[in-house]
């Protein structure tokens, strides 16, 4: 096998597939990237048996067609670092990959290409295309509140829930819940999925803010996505999802409108007595008192304590309520509009967060009981 590649153009399909390569395993060759030439194009392959990745570099100068398995890692270092420019690979007698780039030259051990597992043929039963910048911030806005708790697997992965028209992409980790809705155009049939959070991610990194469509199948156990001349193929999560819209308060006894960036930064500064030096593992909640013109927010701890006064428009009665400043932080980060609503029930119920112009984007926090 031999083939002449623009570095730039081999450095995408490598970035795009070389984060699905594992680095902890038995079995050596799930380590390892399947580089496949036929016809004019270049077929990159990676596989875990739980996140498998194949990116399609089309239009190449293959001098001889073959196939062969070299360590993802090290064979995606070596093409960084070399200069820019035209990059001759070839397999020579000694199965040995040979890389070449102006005056550097390397080789590189390889592996039984026919041991290497295929991506699966898929029995699509379920599926739905939307424009890549949809779901890419879908999944930015929602992923980060998904369970890194192995002892509750289906909190480890986000809802896909396609109704008729729309669908919604829902994460939760037992304290909170993100929620982001998106319109759909094309005829779908109703269906859910839970993709694990960290491949979701993995898909949103091959995502472009972009109109072009991504297709996203659904089999009985696992999910193909298409993004252009790429394909990801994830395992699916197993199990019942929180029902998320019995969840999320209907009523509330008090509702705040106020500037985002004034509460992220104020919470921000409150925050940093939650954690104690003197006892690492010790976290102490910010705490909000809420009246008629504006909102307190402090934390006190063993090394001191802070106030920060923030402006609001209020409805309701005055509460005070304590929280995780990491959760209502998150929120914060994920919202782009300037104002938002935050409404509570009591002190030990749910805070609802909402944009003042987006309905799209819900986010839910259960507060940390106070001291008295």
């Amino acid at each position: 096998m031999k083939l002449i590649c623009e570095k730039e153009n081999l450095l995408l399909g490598l970035n795009s597939v070389s984060r699905s390569s594992i680095g902890r395993t038995t079995n050596p060759i799930l380590e390892g990237i399947l580089i496949s030439l036929k016809n004019d194009k270049v077929i990159l392959t990676t596989n875990d048996l739980e996140l498998g990745m194949e990116y399609t570099i089309e239009n190449v100068d293959i001098k001889e067609e073959g196939k062969t398995v070299v360590d993802c890692r090290m064979f995606t270092d070596i093409i960084r670092k070399l200069p820019d420019g035209e990059i001759s690979i070839s397999l020579n007698d000694k199965n040995l990959l040979l890389i070449e780039c102006a005056d550097s030259k390397y080789k590189l051990s390889t592996m039984n290409a026919d041991e290497f597992p295929l991506l699966p043929e898929l029995n699509i039963e379920k599926n739905i295309s939307l424009p890549q910048k949809s779901f890419k911030d879908m999944i930015k806005r929602t992923s980060f509140a998904v369970s890194s708790d192995e002892n509750r697997p289906i909190f480890t992965g986000c809802l896909l829930d396609v109704k008729e028209s729309s669908i919604n992409v829902v994460a939760v980790d037992g304290f909170r819940l993100a929620l982001r809705n998106s319109p759909v155009f094309t005829d779908t049939k109703e269906f859910k999925a839970i993709i694990p959070g960290k491949y979701l991610n993995e898909v949103c990194k091959n995502l472009l803010d972009v109109d072009d469509q991504i297709k996203i199948g659904i089999s009985k156990n696992q999910a193909l996505f298409e993004i252009s001349n790429c394909k990801i193929v994830s395992r699916l999560l197993d199990g019942d999802f929180l029902d998320y819209s019995n969840v999320i308060p209907k009523d509330k006894e008090t509702r705040i409108k106020i500037n985002k960036v004034e509460l992220q930064e104020a919470i921000e500064r409150a925050s940093i007595f939650s954690i104690s030096a003197q006892e690492k593992e010790k976290k102490y909640p910010i705490k909000i008192y809420i009246n008629v013109d504006d909102i307190i927010v402090s934390c006190t701890s063993q090394v001191g304590d802070a106030k920060e006064e923030v402006k609001v428009d209020m409805e309701g009665q005055e509460l005070e309520i304590g929280f995780n400043p990491k959760y209502l932080l998150d929120a914060l980060k994920a919202i782009e509009d300037d104002e938002i609503y935050l409404d509570f029930g009591s002190n030990i119920s749910p805070c609802v967060i909402r944009p003042t112009t987006d309905a799209k984007f819900t986010y839910m926090v259960l507060p940390m009981r106070l001291k008295e």
